[in-house]
C-alpha cells in the first residue's frame, strides 16, 4: 500500500499526488494536519526516508522560528508531533520506504522499489 501525507492547500503536495495517481498508483491519502502523526511515527518515517529530524522540519513555518538551532532529534520529532504544520510535505510511504516530495519527481524511487506502480 502506498500513502501520502497530504495537504490539499500545498502545491508540491497537489503535484505529487497527481504524479502518483499519473503512475497508476490510487494512494492512500492522509490529512495529516487533521490527522497527525505520533512520535513513533515520525521516527519510523524518519528511519524509512533515511533522514536525521531536521530534514523533515518545515523552516518556512512560522513556529519554526521557536526552536533552537541545535534542538536534536527527539526535540524536533516532538515539535513536529504536536504542531504537524512543522512537517514538511508531502510524504509519500510505499512499504519499509518513503520519500518526500520535494520535487515531486523525488517519490518515483519508491515508486520503482516497491516493484512498479
Amino acid at each position: 500500500m502506498t500513502e501520502i501525507w497530504h495537504n490539499p492547500r500545498c502545491s508540491k503536495s497537489r503535484e505529487t499526488l497527481a504524479l502518483l495517481k499519473a503512475q497508476g498508483v490510487e494512494p492512500a491519502i492522509r490529512l495529516y494536519l487533521e490527522i497527525p502523526p505520533d512520535a513513533a511515527e515520525l521516527r519510523a518515517v524518519l528511519d524509512r526516508l533515511g533522514l536525521p529530524a531536521r530534514e523533515l522540519l518545515r523552516l518556512k513555518e512560522a513556529r519554526a522560528a521557536g526552536i533552537h538551532p541545535e534542538a536534536g532529534d527527539e526535540a524536533l520529532i516532538a515539535a513536529m508531533a504536536a504542531s504537524p504544520s512543522l512537517i514538511e510535505r508531502p510524504v509519500v510511504i510505499a512499504g519499509d520506504r518513503a520519500a518526500l516530495g520535494r520535487p515531486p519527481e523525488a517519490v518515483l524511487k519508491v515508486l520503482d522499489q516497491r516493484g512498479g506502480p
